[in-house]
């Protein structure tokens, strides 16, 4: 087991650091964007490969950052079921999902989408928009966002395991969603206490 979870950090660690790294395409297409915007204004010029390329920075930042969001447990969650059950079954559920849900969807889609991008790539492919973009990047990128998920979802059994197998501490405690408003309430009113006893002295 300690193998598997050696495996696990690796995995962790790598799409850790895409995750963070893809937040600043963000930046870029917004960035991006408002250039476009001010040359058609004061120039009457644009592009369509500039509108193309907002959409290709914001879905590269998009797939990129899904491994790192699953590996955050932050992708959304209905709690009615979840957050009433103990949380061993929670662990149960979680696992479930992760082995016959996200792991056979994500391989699927990998599996659909790596050939699709390298027939793009082989023809050629230009966007159909006047002036657009090559085509296989974006579907480049969709297929590598859906490889970084299946080494995502399969860190995620690992841990799942050895936290069930009591090996390593639950990396994601369960807060429900009214919990999570009580503790952001009692640190608000904790900051708001300390902002008026130095506004005292």
């Amino acid at each position: 087991m300690q193998a598997l979870l050696a495996v696990s950090g690796v995995i962790d660690r790598v799409n850790a650091f895409i995750g963070r790294s893809v937040m600043w395409l963000i930046l870029l297409a917004v960035l991006v964007s408002s250039g476009n915007a001010i040359v058609r204004k004061l120039f009457n010029w644009s592009s369509n490969s500039l509108l193309e390329l907002q959409w290709y920075l914001f879905g590269a930042a998009f797939m990129g950052a899904a491994a790192y969001t699953l590996q955050q447990n932050e992708h959304i969650r209905i709690d009615v079921f979840y957050g009433t059950r103990s949380r061993r079954t929670q662990h149960w559920i979680d696992l479930f999902g992760h082995l016959f849900f996200t792991l056979p969807f994500v391989v699927l889609m990998t599996w659909l989408l790596v050939p699709y991008a390298l027939q793009a790539f082989r023809s050629g492919q230009i966007s159909t928009n006047a002036g657009g973009l090559i085509i296989w990047p974006a579907r480049a990128i969709l297929a590598l966002g859906f490889a970084l998920l299946i080494g995502q979802a399969i860190s995620e059994i690992i841990k799942k395991i050895a936290v069930m197998r009591g090996l390593i501490e639950d990396p994601h405690p369960f807060v429900s969603a009214h919990e999570a408003a009580q503790l952001e309430g009692a640190q608000l009113a904790e900051t708001v206490a300390k902002l008026a006893e130095g506004d005292k002295r």
